[in-house]
């Protein structure tokens, strides 16, 4: 077992993408990035210049925008520079930084939709008691936990990779910066450096994933004692999409993160297909499944856009 100690002060990201992919995977992820851009600070936009917008459910899909914008630019940009044109060398502290702001982000984003899938089944089972219940107050206090959970989270890995050693190459065979990848590559042979991995990954998979699908399922209940054939057609549209959402998130994060740490290995290509489905996929779709099907939502971009005056009827997402 190695117990010098070795730093880098650099990492070399190779990107394990098949040549004859390599054209359609880099217009691929320049659509995604674009989409992804313009959807989400779109929403942020008419919600925050919208004073009929401050209403939780939009204060907590104004926050989801605001992660995946932020995730998205810390990732794909990257990506594309190493794609197009072989600038693949990234310093030891914005790699870490970057690994930092991917996991930190992940979280926040599982728990948020927990959070929002919570919210809707207050607003679904109990109407009328909603706004009671889910204040202003709840929703920053919400938010504000969320964050918690993540740092706290994300903390064990700062701590551990900075214990790393890497006395036999400084490259990552991965599209960015990964916490994984660094345990691959490194001396220390030490197993709690992956353990923490699949250990972290599965508890708060489990409860974030166990919660969401519980208060999808008490709306799908509520749903099948609506009479009118029009509104359970909306409610189980809603809930389709949404768990779509949820699935394309936590399914590869869950395969990519959780097999390797009980012994299953996976290849390069594998895990940076599922890596990428998880991250980058459901920040483009968001806004078209949490906002854009929403009246509200789509008269304010009508405004914002033509400066033309709509009186639309307000239709939860």
């Amino acid at each position: 077992m190695w117990n010098g100690t070795v730093t880098v002060s650099e990492f070399v990201l190779h990107c394990a993408i098949d040549p004859e992919q390599r054209t359609i995977t880099i217009v691929s992820l320049a659509l995604i990035y674009l989409v992804t851009l313009i959807g989400n600070l779109l929403v942020i936009a008419v919600i925050t210049m919208n004073p009929h917008l401050k209403t939780p459910m939009f204060l907590y899909i104004c926050f989801l925008a605001i992660i995946d914008v932020v995730n998205s630019t810390n990732l794909i940009p990257r990506m594309l520079a190493i794609l197009l044109f072989n600038s693949s060398t990234v310093p030891y502290g914005p790699c870490l930084l970057q690994l930092s702001v991917v996991y930190y982000l992940g979280v926040l984003e599982g728990n948020l939709l927990l959070v929002m899938a919570c919210d809707r089944y207050v607003a679904v089972v109990y109407p009328l008691r909603y706004p009671s219940i889910v204040t202003s107050k709840v929703v920053w206090a919400s938010i504000f936990l969320v964050n918690i959970i993540g740092a706290v989270i994300l903390t064990p890995y700062l701590v551990y990779v900075r214990e790393l050693s890497f006395c036999r190459t400084n490259v990552l065979p991965y599209c960015f910066c990964d916490y994984a990848t660094m345990v691959q590559i490194a001396c220390t042979n030490d197993p709690k450096y992956i353990v923490i991995l699949s250990i972290t990954t599965g508890i708060s998979a489990s409860y974030c994933v166990t919660l969401t699908l519980f208060s999808y399922y008490k709306i799908a209940r509520a749903a099948l004692k609506i009479s009118s054939v029009k509104g359970k057609q909306k409610v189980f549209s809603t809930l389709l999409t949404h768990l779509l959402v949820v699935g394309l998130f936590y399914c590869p994060l869950m395969i990519s993160y959780i097999l390797p740490g009980v012994g299953v290995k996976l290849s390069a290509e594998a895990c940076t297909s599922l890596i990428i489905v998880a991250i980058l996929v459901p920040p483009m779709m968001n806004p078209l499944i949490y906002s854009f099907r929403n009246k509200e939502i789509k008269s304010s971009i009508h405004r914002l856009v033509t400066g033309k005056r709509t009186n639309p009827e307000i239709d939860d997402p």
